[in-house]
């Protein structure tokens, strides 16, 4: 069965990411090509890999980049003029890279604060806009009062930190909720044109894993965060989602 579309997902790491691209490329669940983009190219290959094995019939690609905005826009233009995407229409995108930063606040110097944030912050940024416009080029931007169709959706994967935080992570802080605070802006920008904008609150750990921890709801499975996702990808304009918050059941709150 072809390809239903295209999705883009950036932290293609060994576990929110690896459940959350494999629920989007098995045909039995979402039935799309998936680019998936990272800094580690061991880890990027080895899950490559490991899809390809779950999802035999499925089309992963994989872009090596990290956050910088001129890696991020090559990468994008790879994944444009990439010859296993051609006739596809991107249909998801999905920023869930890793961002940590503990440090007492006089211990922290300006130039690791603004990096935290350029590189988090910045990256969410960039990345936005090169989805934009490939959305755009794939979909068209005629607006959903005039007939126009969703267009697609881009999900945040945030965590507690963009709502409140604690002593020594400013910076962590700082740019979680940033990064909730653009995708509100963006949300408000473009639904009317059929973008559909989702920040997420990931409150646990997730692993890519069956085990006790999962089932007793002591940490969040990566499959069932990419069936979210999917669901979340497949609302119609009559009911969008914009926040939402994830946690396994034991998780305090």
């Amino acid at each position: 069965m072809a390809p239903s579309g295209l999705a883009i997902l950036i932290g293609a790491g060994p576990a929110a990411g690896a459940g959350i691209a494999r629920i989007l490329a098995q045909p039995s669940h979402g039935n799309l090509a998936v680019a998936l983009l990272a800094r580690n190219p061991d880890n990027l290959a080895s899950l490559a890999t490991s899809l390809r094995s779950s999802a035999p019939n499925s089309i992963i690609e994989t872009f090596l980049t990290d956050t910088q905005p001129s890696n991020l826009t090559n990468a994008f233009s790879a994944i444009r003029s990439h010859a296993s995407f051609q006739g596809l229409k991107l249909r998801v995108g999905i920023f869930s890279i890793k961002h940590s930063s503990k440090k007492p606040f006089l211990e922290e110097t300006h130039e690791d604060f603004t990096k935290s944030l350029h590189d988090y912050v910045g990256g969410a940024f960039t990345f936005s806009q090169e989805f934009l416009k490939l959305l755009f080029e794939h979909n068209g931007e005629e607006p959903l009062s005039d007939g126009g169709e969703k267009k697609g959706t881009l999900i945040f994967t945030g965590t507690l930190g963009a709502l409140r935080t604690n002593p020594q992570f400013a910076a962590y802080g700082a740019g979680r909720s940033s990064v909730r605070m653009l995708a509100q802006s963006l949300a408000k920008e473009y639904s009317a044109q059929g973008v559909h904008v989702v920040h997420t609150i990931a409150n646990g750990a997730i692993k890519d894993e069956d085990t006790e921890a999962q089932r007793t709801g002591k940490t969040m499975s990566a499959e069932a965060v990419g069936k979210t996702y999917l669901w979340l990808s497949e609302q119609g304009p009559e009911l969008w989602t914009h926040e939402l918050d994830l946690r396994p059941a034991q998780e305090k709150f």
